[in-house]
């Protein structure tokens, strides 16, 4: 039986909401925050929660947050007892985090060889294939596109090349005729060579018009594991997810319990511990196939934490330190329905392209049922250098329709001005007709929203703009020397009938 660790001085290797929603619950335990911060970042508020920041030097994510050294000297230097990756830069790192354990600090995260096995997506395939879980047809490592194509006609057209290593839609390809397959290949090993530096590529079975269902699991050092049910998270640009939902509109309670231990039995495969998630590609007539399993906190975790009333940050850190899980599965119950839209500082009517500059006023929505995890504050400079990521936002409701209402309010009442957002862009998606009816495929976005053009109040949008030459009201950005906005222009906004500016 594992013992137990003492943890008290907790390194956040990350920023932004996530280093902000992961402070706020080390608060919460009693235990000491340390963030980590780039230049760019000083001023950050991820930088202001913490109780101690430690200056990394440089810009870039290669020369601050992914620095290994760096963010190891940090914790060294400032006598914490564990590190919190969140997500991205090190979080699925297993180098990083056997750094961190022959550091003698704890790692609040799963074992490095579990990183290590899940990250390797043929590996991973595999592993929980010999554990009976269902796995997508698919092939080995691919180089020539002699094997390529032979693989192709075995497993039949349409296909989907897949990086290995990767994640987050970089060096994925679909391919429907033969002759699209040799350059999506080069294409694709490019891409997964340049963003990895590791471009072994695979072919799957492309699913048409597939749902992506995934599962939490929280795993314990001695052998427990459960998981929190399901998220669906089908609503994406260029493969990355927008907008998040428990429970799914797709599942029934027998799909549910067979997709459910279906992910338990992954990360038993794994010899798995801490948080986690078992991502699905949910197919026509109910078929379900593991997609990948993603050894860190995910994104969208405050959808299950609003539904089944457990903090995940707190059970990684406990988990961590050696502590059993409380619950079994039978005591592990959810209520209503909650959904999360990612707030981003991009701008939707032009593919999605990332926006930066300086928050000029800042409206955030409240309210029963509505939480706001936010890496940003009015008078903040949102800069080009990292994930363009302002904030998420939750809605919870009894149900799926109440929820989906109360998200629509509460993104017309979101104002982030200075910046394009997609506010605008994803309020129309939870008023979209198709999205009501659960028509959540991953086609959702090009085939409903495709043509999309913002509902702009030019009028609005002037006043508002007007109204920033007025005094900062209480509490604003002022204090920080930032210029803020006016009561006038939180008045107007709130007279205007919230139009998504």
């Amino acid at each position: 039986m594992a013992g137990t660790r003492t943890i008290r001085r907790v390194l956040i290797a990350n920023r932004g909401e996530i280093a902000v929603r992961i402070a706020r619950t080390l608060r919460e335990m009693g235990l000491s925050a340390i963030g980590v911060a780039s230049d760019p970042d000083l001023s950050a508020l991820h930088a202001l929660v913490c109780d101690q920041v430690v200056p990394l030097g440089g810009t870039t994510p290669l020369e601050t947050y992914q620095d290994q050294e760096k963010v190891l000297a940090a914790a060294r230097e400032t006598g914490a007892d564990a590190v919190h990756p969140g997500y991205g830069f090190l979080a699925e790192n297993a180098s990083f985090a056997k750094a961190v354990e022959e550091a003698g600090l704890v790692w609040i995260g799963p074992p490095p060889e579990s990183i290590a096995l899940m990250g390797d997506k043929l590996a991973a395939r595999e592993a929980v294939a010999r554990a009976g879980v269902p796995v997508i047809p698919g092939s080995p490592a691919l180089s020539d596109p002699a094997r390529a194509r032979a693989e192709a006609e075995k497993i039949g057209y349409p296909v989907m090349l897949k990086a290995s290593a990767g994640g987050g839609g970089k060096g994925m390809r679909v391919v429907r005729t033969p002759d699209e397959l040799e350059p999506s290949l080069e294409a694709a090993r490019r891409e997964s060579g340049k963003a990895f530096g590791d471009d072994t590529i695979y072919l799957e079975k492309f699913i048409e018009r597939p749902r992506h269902i995934e599962f939490q699991v929280l795993a314990d050092k001695r052998g427990n594991t459960v998981h929190l049910f399901e998220r669906e998270c089908s609503i994406q640009r260029r493969h990355q997810k927008i907008v998040e939902e428990t429970p799914s509109a797709a599942l029934d309670d027998k799909l549910r319990a067979e997709m459910g231990e279906a992910a338990v039995e992954a990360a038993r495969a794994a010899g798995y511990t801490n948080a986690g998630t078992v991502e699905f590609i949910f197919g026509e007539g109910g078929k379900f196939y593991f997609l990948e399993m993603n050894t860190r906190l995910q994104v969208e975790h405050p959808v299950t934490e609003m539904t089944c009333g457990v903090d995940l940050v707190r059970r990684q850190v406990l988990a961590a330190s050696g502590e059993p899980l409380p619950f079994s599965q039978k005591e592990i119950t959810r209520r209503g329905h909650a959904i999360e839209c990612r707030i981003y500082a991009e701008d939707p009517a032009n593919n999605f392209f990332p926006s930066s500059g300086v928050i000029r006023a800042l409206v955030e929505p409240a309210g029963p049922g509505i939480r706001n995890d936010t890496g940003v504050y009015e008078g903040m400079e949102v800069s080009t250098f990292y994930d363009p990521l302002l904030s998420k936002l939750v809605c919870f409701a009894e149900d799926r329709e109440a929820a989906a209402k109360r998200m629509e309010k509460a993104l017309r009442s979101y104002l982030v001005l200075g910046l394009s957002t997609s506010i605008p862009f994803l309020a129309d998606v939870v008023a979209h007709r198709a999205f009501l009816e659960g028509d959540t495929c991953t086609d959702f976005i090009p085939k409903y929203m495709k043509d999309w053009t913002p509902r702009t109040d030019k009028k609005a949008e002037a006043a508002l703009l007007a109204a920033l030459a007025g005094p900062s009201r209480p509490g604003g950005s002022a204090a920080a020397g930032a210029p803020g906005a006016g009561p006038a222009a939180f008045d107007v906004w709130q007279a205007v009938g919230r139009k998504g500016i």
